[in-house]
């Protein structure tokens, strides 16, 4: 075990990047040296396949001592926001990690320029005048070798000229491109003289502004603005290991000496049950208005999970549990659930809510009495301390929880039947009014006085307990409850049809006839509660003083830690 770990590790075994991270420590690689980088693109928000990115980057840095920098790869001025940028600072530090300083490809455009100039007239680059759709076709295939570009063998000097003009602005967009001359029968695609660079002039930089005509394609910034930083372990997700002979190759065409380099290294990128995470589909989704934005409690993005209720915690502990590999798979979104379920067990106080009210009225109650009842925060946490909730004659229950004729296996309310009031009496129902159309509107039922907590037969079992709220003293609200956006397990896999069929039109149902208890008035913006016996819900932004809006987090079924039971 290397020096910079720390003495108190938990963990059972190193995932393989840990066991790579010490080989190269054990060697004296890089001086000893740990630095690795998340480098997102500002052209949308981060979402919970970003967090297993994330979550590697930081913690391998913070695991060893090291530093991890955050660099925006803003090298396409045409889809990148400032807005974007703000969004993804804002969504680490929620997961709790930091930076000592933000980084952009943009800081290198000027070193990325001066190393594009020597391959140029050291012969290893060359401009190329065909257009993107000839470049593509001259490819060839993995089988059979491409077509060399008549521009390949031009003179340095002439390429250097037309680069130099490229920048100038001289030239439209798409006329001409960068490209390496490396080799084009190379059964590496990657290595058929890919492009470097292309010229966007119609769109300033973020950072830059105009300044920049031409801009560096992504493998050729990337692993140069590593090198640049000094990160010592670039890791990727899958799809970048075949790129990685060409990052090593322009690393060596850069690099001065042996006694340093980045090492990439590639692991599986997440892919959720009943979930798309490609940007294109979901700024699809927000442009089409089939969401409402970035921030929608059914999207994946961190800040749809963060306004639904999800835990910086919880993800971080569910990608602890999906690990890393070099295998490509699905996971179950009900393991990020449940990761979930058992954060919000430790953390959430509990409320009572009544999402279906229906009135139930203690006929034996002194009517104008009003009693505070003792109910406990949290019975997981002994120092979350207690609360009181006011009980009267006149309650609000679940609509659910009552039936007129019940089957023999039904324990809720039912004429004759007891049932205990959670936190209060046992009472026993003795009928119910309904309307014209045959709806209950009121349950009657009397209370026993002799079973409240401390009282002679407050332990006295009965098979059933019901939430309430007080009809004076609870509030009006709104809940949100939230469903999976698609229909199908593996959304992703349409992926020539149209994906808007696959949609759940149920992904949203709002209830706006709910009670609340008192309590919930001295909630803030994204407090997290578990409503007892229906789920986790925290508070929602848009909620104000005259009206409360709930969201659902989860509801209380685990169905993963049934599964994992049964396996």
């Amino acid at each position: 075990m290397n020096e910079n770990k720390t003495s108190e590790d938990p963990r059972k075994s190193l995932n393989f990047i840990e066991t790579f991270v010490e080989k190269d420590l054990a060697e004296g690689k890089n001086n000893g040296r740990i630095q690795t980088r998340f480098p997102p693109e500002p052209n949308g928000y981060l979402h919970i396949g970003h967090a297993k990115a994330i979550c590697l980057d930081f913690g391998i840095a913070e695991h060893y001592n090291g530093i991890c920098n955050l660099r925006f790869d803003d090298t396409n001025p045409v889809k990148e926001d400032v807005e974007y940028v703000d969004s993804i600072t804002e969504d680490i530090r929620w997961l709790g990690f930091h930076w000592n300083e933000i980084y952009y490809a943009s800081d290198y455009f000027g070193q990325l320029f001066d190393f594009a100039i020597r391959l140029i007239r050291q012969g290893h680059a060359y401009v190329d005048e065909q257009s993107a759709e000839e470049i593509a076709q001259q490819k060839g295939t993995p089988t059979q070798p491409g077509v060399e570009s008549p521009y390949r063998n031009r003179p340095a000097t002439e390429n250097l000229d037309l680069f130099l003009r490229m920048q100038a602005g001289e030239f439209e967009e798409g006329s001409m491109t960068l490209r390496a001359k490396i080799d084009m029968a190379s059964p590496n695609m990657h290595f058929r003289d890919p492009i470097l660079y292309r010229i966007i002039r119609e769109h300033p930089h973020h950072r830059t502004g105009t300044t920049w005509k031409v801009y560096p394609m992504y493998d050729f910034a990337h692993g140069q603005s590593d090198y640049f930083e000094g990160v010592t372990h670039s890791l990727c997700t899958l799809e970048f290991e075949v790129h990685r002979p060409l990052y090593d190759y322009y690393i060596d065409l850069l690099k001065e000496d042996d006694r340093y380099r980045p090492r990439q290294i590639e692991f599986n990128r997440l892919n959720l049950t009943y979930t798309v995470m490609s940007k294109r589909k979901l700024l699809e989704l927000v442009k089409e208005g089939l969401v409402n934005g970035w921030d929608d409690p059914r999207m994946p993005t961190l800040c749809g999970y963060r306004r639904r209720g999800y835990t910086p915690q919880a993800i971080r502990n569910f990608v602890d549990k999906i690990g890393y590999t070099k295998y490509d798979g699905i996971v179950d979104v009900a393991l990020l659930e449940h990761a979930i379920r058992e954060d919000l067990n430790r953390t959430a106080p509990r409320v009572s809510a009544v999402l279906d009210p229906v009135k139930l009225i203690l006929t034996n109650y002194p009517e104008g009495q009003t009693e505070s009842m003792h109910a406990v925060n949290n019975p997981e946490n002994p120092d979350a301390g207690s609360h009181t909730i006011a009980f009267a004659r006149e309650l609000y229950i679940e609509r659910e929880d009552f039936l007129e004729d019940a089957p023999k296996k039904f324990f809720r309310m039912t004429p004759g039947q007891e049932v205990r009031l959670k936190n209060a009496y046992i009472v026993q129902c003795t009928g119910c009014k309904k309307n014209a159309a045959g709806e209950v509107e009121e349950i009657y039922a009397e209370y026993n006085p002799l079973t409240l907590s401390g009282m002679p037969d407050s332990n006295r079992k009965v098979k059933g307990t019901l939430h309430w709220v007080s009809v004076a003293h609870s509030l009006p609200a709104e809940v949100r409850l939230y469903d999976r956006l698609f229909l199908v397990e593996n959304p992703s896999e349409n992926k020539d049809g149209d994906f808007h069929e696959l949609l759940n039109p149920n992904s949203l149902t709002r209830l706006t006839h709910c009670r609340v208890e008192a309590e919930l008035l001295k909630a803030k913006p994204l407090d997290h509660f578990q409503f007892q016996r229906i789920g986790y819900f925290n508070l929602d932004p848009d909620s104000t003083d005259g009206k409360l809006i709930f969201n659902r987090t989860v509801s209380l079924k685990d169905t993963w830690s049934k599964l994992k039971d049964k396996l």
